[in-house]
């Protein structure tokens, strides 16, 4: 019944007398005697307006049931549980979380325009808990047990039941239970190793075990391709090919090779793990990797999507032994252009197992390195060429084109010592646009002959996120066109425009926040951050769900059979889901682990960026650590500070100004790791 009630008012804007209201939803005696109580109910939720005996809907605003996902700086998000809510997810502020962990179910109110202008939400209830425990910092007032939450908002610490003679130290992490809040476990202090490996995991809700049936099913299949896998394989093992992967990498989905045609144009093959000749649709193993959705990278560990025995054996394109795969094989021109595009199934073996770093060097001049690689280097300077072609042509067509660094942490003897920017560098580059040149390639086919595709998408940003933007940039000098004619290219321009500017990283990280989510999606609404009009993901099926279900698709459109129906919107949605999970989890043990570093350094100064004024304070991030703190208002000096602009804090006494973009000294005042809090003060004022 709430559902006739919200469908009747959101078509009719003008008041409606409850008489109207029960003849118009065709009421029986049982529901009429239940319509006032629904009423109140969705009036207590934003969702209606009660005027005596006349009922008016608020209009912006609906019900609406998702996936929460909780980000560790308070707000989060709620992705639409059907798949007719469209794939925006839903912005939820902080202290509107209802107490929700990531994984739940939850209902949620929305609002069509928030406070910044965008979808924005209040979850009214749980439905579903994804999971039935929470992890708190175990600590004891007035002698009693207490446990404070790592995984909600909730700041006050939550009273204990101790069942036997075991009990937590000050300072343990602990496991207890969400509904009775019971002792389930002690895991340790958060420095033991593992702890914070096992509390991020299960905070997330992270498979970490194959299912029995799974792992049976691959201990059955053979250690390496048989001879008779190869009959109606295209044979590539006598064409030079390659990975290029870090030095840490334990799975090589793809490989490339090339050649120079007669006609000055380019050969490019793009040869991907043929996961899908042994993954078949249903078996255990495809459950347990739709379960899963992705794999999940730890500094110290790897949560396969696939088991050990395909993801690093079977299916991995190690050097010199023949494996199976699915082969894009590319005419492009000197221009960038793809004139022709072949797919197949083949065989292949890889020459060498190259790395980034050795790439790098034999590009940059490393005598050694090309003499050790001498029968590859025309290959490696030829891929080089054609690299730089391509992206040449994909930064003419408007394609986003970020180089933000991420946190890679250094260990000696175990210990976490320092934090460095991870290195990228041209070899990286190589093989990026040569795995976009075969999404596109694949996209366009499927697209072009009208067969499913399960695309990569990314919507246009909104106006309100632009009109920000725009507002921000003019603080630095810089317009954009009008929100409606604004195209990736425009914000290409002004990333170029601060390259090697003190605030490039600033302006760079504003435009990526002024953008939407790249999700997964049946249907195809172009890709505006690589200006394309139709993308996928094809050359990642061990690692990825989604290149799993292209493979699939394209050797079935390759053979002229008629698609199968698959439930690709269910699909889409899923995997948008766990691939935001598995990424914040990342994050937050990358974070978790720097924070950890940063507590034994109270009291040092840093230096950092203003990155965002908000009502608690100024938010700064660090350069050296990649987090950021808060500096609180009453930090700043003896002044009362107003906002002059969107970008600009005033004193009102002394005129002292703090903007974002501004580069300052601070002290590093507290340091919370479990509930990822940070203070700073002002160098200057610290003394």
């Amino acid at each position: 019944m709430e559902n006739k009630i919200k469908e009747f008012l959101k078509h009719n804007k003008k008041p409606v007398s409850l008489n109207r209201l029960i003849r118009a939803l065709n009421l029986n005696k049982k529901e009429r005697r239940k319509l006032a109580g629904t009423l109140k109910y969705l009036e207590k939720q934003g969702l209606l307006k009660i005027m005596g005996d006349r009922i008016m809907g608020q209009p912006g605003t609906n019900l609406m049931r998702g996936i929460f996902s909780l980000n560790p700086r308070g707000f989060g998000f709620v992705t639409p549980e059907s798949p007719d809510a469209g794939t925006q997810d839903i912005f939820i502020p902080p202290h509107q979380t209802a107490g929700a962990v990531t994984g739940d179910l939850v209902e949620v109110m929305v609002r069509e325009k928030g406070l910044k202008g965008r979808p924005e939400g209040r979850i009214l209830r749980i439905l579903k808990r994804g999971r039935s425990t929470l992890f708190g910092l175990f600590l004891e007032i007035n002698y009693q047990p207490f446990a404070l939450p790592m995984d909600t908002l909730f700041e006050e610490p939550i009273p204990l039941k101790i069942k036997g003679t075991r009990k937590p130290k000050p300072g343990q992490i602990v496991e207890l239970d969400r509904s009775t809040f019971k002792l389930v476990r002690i895991l340790g202090y958060q420095d033991e190793p593992g702890v914070d490996l096992e509390v991020t995991i299960n905070q997330h809700n992270l498979p970490d075990r194959f299912s029995n049936e799974a792992i049976k099913e691959a201990e059955a299949l053979p250690d390496e391709p048989h001879p008779s896998d190869f009959t109606g394989r295209v044979d590539y093992r006598n064409w030079t090919t390659i990975t290029v992967d870090g030095e840490k990498a334990q799975d090589f989905d793809d490989a490339v090779s090339i050649k120079k045609l007669s006609n000055g144009n380019f050969l490019l093959g793009v040869h991907i793990a043929d996961v899908s000749h042994y993954v078949k649709p249903g078996s255990a193993l495809d459950r347990d990797a739709y379960l899963r959705g992705t794999s999940v990278y730890f500094p110290d560990l790897t949560l396969p999507m696939l088991p050990e025995k395909l993801s690093n054996h079977l299916c991995s394109l190690q050097p010199r032994v023949p494996r199976l795969t699915m082969s894009a094989i590319m005419e492009i021109d000197r221009q960038g252009n793809i004139l022709k595009a072949d797919f197949h199934p083949s065989v292949i073996k890889t020459a060498e197992r190259m790395t980034y770093t050795s790439v790098f060097k034999i590009f940059q001049g490393d005598t050694e390195e090309q003499k050790r690689y001498d029968y590859l280097l025309d290959d490696l300077f030829t891929m080089r060429e054609l690299a730089r072609i391509l992206k040449t042509k994909r930064l003419k067509q408007g394609s986003l084109d970020f180089d933000l660094l991420e946190p890679e942490l250094v260990y000696q003897e175990g210990m976490l010592t320092a934090v460095i920017p991870s290195e990228r560098n041209e070899a990286h580059c190589l093989i990026e646009e040569f795995m976009l040149a075969a999404n596109v390639a694949v996209a366009t086919y499927l697209t072009e002959i009208s067969y499913p595709c399960l695309y990569r998408v990314h919507p246009a940003p909104v106006r309100s996120d632009l009109e920000k933007l725009r507002n921000l940039l003019v603080h630095f000098g810089l317009e954009l066109p009008r929100s409606s004619q604004i195209k990736s290219s425009d914000l290409q321009k002004v990333i170029e425009q601060f390259k090697g500017r003190p605030e490039e990283k600033f302006i760079t990280i504003q435009v990526l926040r002024s953008l939407r989510l790249a999700v997964y999606s049946e249907e195809n609404c172009g890709h505006f951050g690589l200006g394309q009009s139709a993308y996928t993901h094809f050359t990642s099926p061990i690692r990825r769900y989604p290149d799993l279900v292209i493979h699939r698709l394209l050797k079935r459109a390759l053979s002229g059979k008629k698609p199968r129906p698959l439930p690709l919107s269910e699909i889409a949605l899923h995997c948008s889901q766990r691939e935001r999970i598995a990424d914040e989890a990342e994050k937050s043990l990358v974070e978790w682990r720097i924070l950890r570093l940063l507590k034994n350094k109270l009291g040092e100064e840093f230096t950092g960026m203003i990155t965002d004024i908000t009502k608690a304070g100024l938010i700064v991030e660090l350069d050296d650590y990649f987090i950021d703190g808060l500096i609180p208002y009453s930090a700043l000096g003896d002044d009362y500070f107003l906002r002059k602009n969107e970008a600009t804090l005033r004193g009102r006494k002394t005129g002292t100004t703090f903007s974002l973009g501004d580069r300052v000294k601070v002290v590093l005042s507290s340091c919370n790791p479990i509930l990822k809090k940070v203070e700073f003060l002002l160098a200057d004022l610290a003394g």
